[in-house]
């Protein structure tokens, strides 16, 4: 136990000393209006958790309620071994949607050694041409893999029954890691006119630098972080693992705030304000997200990967 602690302040020490090299953008406020944007979204991240014969009768409660307009066109997983996932069309936006479930705090952080939680390069089949120092979470690129072929198969599907070539990917926390990697995937494998967003709720980190950087070059991201969620904040950037661009941070006064540049040192977004997950509540992880979306249900995930902190 001395050892992981000495390690974990190591990776405090890391954090603050990044935070010279940190320019200093504003950090904005979000409007209500650009807030409200991003519930639409919430609740498509919520209805991952819901089975696939819910999704595909879109009858999952308030979450399918609150995107009435939006029509399934294909879901799968098995919530154990497979997490399910789901892709469809909400008409108002004109853009197909592609979601994972997520997992609760107490299976995505139950210890804080896991022989997963290590980087890893992508499988040039799935990832062609990709840069070749890439790496990612292991774990999480082989979670992907099981579904990436389908998924692929049903957005083909509902870009060409719908007419249209926007796609957004949704998900919070496993999930959001998983979508995170189809948002990397998917533009390799679609018409170069398709476009992409990733809108992403409780997003522990994924992959190396040079995996942040790509992303903040190839796509839109947003991840929206939680009051003292210590997921994003994991695994520790000791560890080779950055984040992307695109954070939002809930504050405790329940602002949304915008935070340039990755992984943000001010006490205003998540690694600020959750310097080590000994300051952070994993009951923050579930949200609330706007006052009343609880994202994460009590689901099974039998393999448990595992994440390492700061």
């Amino acid at each position: 136990m001395v050892s992981i602690i000495a390690v974990v302040l190591l990776g405090v020490a890391a954090v603050q000393a990044s935070s010279a090299l940190v320019s200093k953008q504003s950090i904005t406020a979000l409007t209500a209006s650009q807030i409200d944007s991003l519930t639409q979204y919430a609740y498509f991240a919520s209805a991952a958790y819901c089975n696939p014969s819910t999704i595909l009768s879109w009858t999952c409660g308030v979450d399918c309620a609150n995107n009435s307009d939006f029509e399934p066109v294909a879901s799968g997983g098995d919530g154990v071994d497979v997490q399910y996932w789901y892709v469809g069309y909400k008409r108002s936006l004109n853009a197909v949607i592609v979601a994972h479930q997520g997992t609760t705090p107490s299976k995505i952080l139950p210890l804080l050694t896991d022989a997963d939680a290590i980087l890893g390069g992508l499988d040039p089949s799935l990832f062609p041409g990709l840069p070749s120092d890439i790496a990612v979470h292991q774990g999480f690129r082989d979670d992907q893999s099981m579904t990436a072929s389908d998924i692929l198969s049903s957005v083909q599907t509902a870009l060409s029954k719908y007419g249209t070539s926007s796609v957004t990917l949704v998900g919070h926390s496993l999930g959001a890691a998983l979508s995170i990697l189809d948002s990397v995937y998917l533009p390799l494998h679609l018409p170069s006119g398709t476009t992409f967003q990733a809108i992403l709720f409780g997003l522990p980190r994924v992959g190396n630098q040079a995996f942040a950087d790509y992303v903040d070059g190839n796509l839109n991201l947003t991840h929206v972080n939680n009051l003292k969620d210590p997921i994003p904040i994991m695994p520790g950037m000791f560890m080779g693992f950055v984040h992307p661009a695109g954070e939002v941070h809930i504050t405790d006064s329940s602002e949304w705030v915008a935070c340039p540049g990755q992984d943000n040192p001010s006490t205003q977004c998540i690694v600020g304000d959750v310097p080590n997950i000994f300051e952070g509540d994993e009951k923050n992880h579930d949200g609330p997200y706007n006052g009343s979306i609880s994202l994460s249900k009590d689901v099974s995930y039998a393999s448990q990967k595992q994440i390492v902190s700061d």
